[in-house]
């Protein structure tokens, strides 16, 4: 990256960061994906009970991988001959629990959308912490730009991948639909935490995830 931009955008995670634990919340940079892996290992005992949300984030940082590597006692709600729904109950018993951010704003809040709820409820609720991995674009000035950002690239991006019947995945925009494809239906601002430090951010130099 050019070494301007480069500094452009380091100063907006600083900025970011700091509006986090205004918000009692946790705040960590890493320049480079494969050092949150090592990040994470500071953060969590072996042999935690732990669980995630789904996240193409999760997925490229190599945290997934991670998690199912036999360090941790993790309630995998994608192996094979499980009950998924069983699973994403069991995750608010959670020690730790992992997901990305559709947005976080540099007013130190996260927002994001569920088609379930099953990620964005853990989150507010239930583990013990709750860990949040995000590339530097998922960073926005406020909740105005979170808003467009879910209706112009996350939502469609994801109903694209996951091959869903709603009406975004052909036009590549938020279409406000009723179909039984849609994904957008439970929307969550977090911002200021009664309980401080439980959630965690880990905010990452490179682009990454919807």
């Amino acid at each position: 990256m050019e070494q301007n931009l480069q500094k452009v955008i380091e100063k907006r995670i600083e900025r970011t960061m700091e509006s986090l634990r205004k918000n009692r919340m946790d705040a960590y940079f890493v320049k480079t994906k494969e050092e949150v892996v090592p990040l994470i290992e500071s953060l969590c005992k072996e042999g935690e009970n732990v669980a995630a949300g789904g996240s193409v984030t999760l997925a490229e940082c190599g945290v997934m991988d991670h998690l199912r590597s036999g360090r941790y006692n993790f309630w995998d709600r994608y192996a094979p001959g499980v009950d998924s729904t069983e699973m994403m109950r069991k995750a608010f018993f959670a020690d730790s629990y992992f997901a990305s951010s559709n947005a976080i704003t540099e007013e130190g809040e996260l927002y994001n959308v569920d088609g379930n709820g099953n990620r964005v409820a853990a989150m507010v609720y239930g583990p013990s912490q709750v860990i949040v991995v995000a590339g530097y674009n998922k960073i926005v000035a406020d909740m105005g730009e979170a808003v467009t950002r879910l209706e112009k690239i996350a939502s469609p991006a994801n109903v694209m991948r996951l091959d869903l019947p709603a009406p975004c995945k052909v036009t590549g925009q938020c279409m406000n639909c009723r179909s039984e494809g849609r994904i957008c239906c439970q929307f969550v601002k977090m911002g200021f935490q009664r309980n401080a430090g439980r959630v965690k951010v880990i905010l990452v130099g490179e682009e990454l995830g919807y």
